[in-house]
């Protein structure tokens, strides 16, 4: 965060908010005895972290499951595009009532399009028919395959499972921004590459940190491996200029503590983990930063 935000060049962004920016980082984590990347600089609901990665395995790409649990960090984008669409200047509250309330509401917009979820568990296949035409093919399952790949041929080099599908870009809300994880496997160890093309520092890297240590951790435990390294690598790694309260704090703390990240069962399969199984312990942050989301 330091080095970004005084490091960085100051860049002309999509949101039109503006940013710092670096291109090319890596930060490398030990997720051996339950350790876990979990921020003690300002308090991270890793609980809403969890959940957002249980949602992306189920497939689901609509946010109503999440508005259903509480977790809100999906909220804005479909309202953004529901005013825009519609002219209907509706808060982002009552949208968010609405979505929870009316079922038709919800499929009609609440949907963010083929994200995360679809592409890990349901990647579209297509085949070219006698006649030339292009049909639908078997859908592809990558989180299946993965842990397939990592039991019958651990020292494969394809144990990958990729977000970013070109042909359905155009249909996303957003483009994944973690978008592609590499799972290597070293005697007993799993280790978990994420490579993140854009990547928001104060409000997304905490996110995006514990919940590769949890999917790690996950397929590990699936495929009978202990916990290796977390090495995650980021493309354009920035700051929001409008973040600066947020920055400036918690660049004034120290870090302290070390979280520890339990399991309590091994589900029957990767897709049948809950809220549930899942602790952490030795996790006594400092108080919460908060700061707008860009859209």
């Amino acid at each position: 965060m330091r080095k970004v935000w005084e490091q960085g060049d100051k860049r002309v962004d999509r949101t039109s908010v503006g940013t710092r920016s670096i291109f090319g980082a890596s930060l490398r984590f030990d997720l051996s005895a339950d350790r876990v990347p979990l921020l003690t600089t300002k308090r991270v609901y890793w609980k809403t972290a969890a959940r957002e990665m249980l949602w992306f395995l189920s497939g689901e790409t609509n946010i109503r499951p999440l508005v259903q649990q509480g977790v809100k960090i999906w909220n804005e984008w479909p309202h953004a595009n529901y005013v825009k669409k519609t002219g209907d200047a509706i808060s982002l509250e009552r949208f968010i009532e609405r979505i929870a309330s009316d079922v038709t509401f919800a499929e009609r917009w609440g949907d963010l399009g083929p994200v995360y979820g679809k592409q890990w568990v349901d990647w579209s296949t297509y085949k070219i028919d006698t006649d030339g035409r292009y049909t639908k093919g078997p859908s592809v399952n990558q989180i299946s395959n993965v842990i397939d790949s990592l039991k019958q041929d651990p020292a494969s080099r394809r144990h990958i499972i990729e977000g970013w599908n070109v042909a359905e870009i155009d249909q996303m809300a957003l483009p994944p921004c973690h978008k592609t994880y590499q799972f290597h496997v070293n005697g007993s160890r799993l280790n978990c590459l994420l490579y993140q093309r854009s990547c928001d520092v104060a409000l997304g890297l905490p996110f995006n940190l514990f919940g590769a240590a949890l999917l790690s951790r996950m397929i590990a435990q699936q495929v009978g491996l202990t916990p290796g390294n977390l090495v995650w690598m980021g493309g354009d790694v920035h700051l929001y200029l409008n973040h600066r309260n947020l920055i400036e704090e918690q660049l004034s703390r120290e870090p302290a503590g070390e979280p520890k990240l339990k399991i309590a069962q091994r589900a029957e399969d990767i897709f049948s983990y809950r809220i549930e199984d899942f602790e952490v312990t030795d996790y006594a942050p400092q108080t919460p930063l908060r700061a707008p989301v860009a859209v």
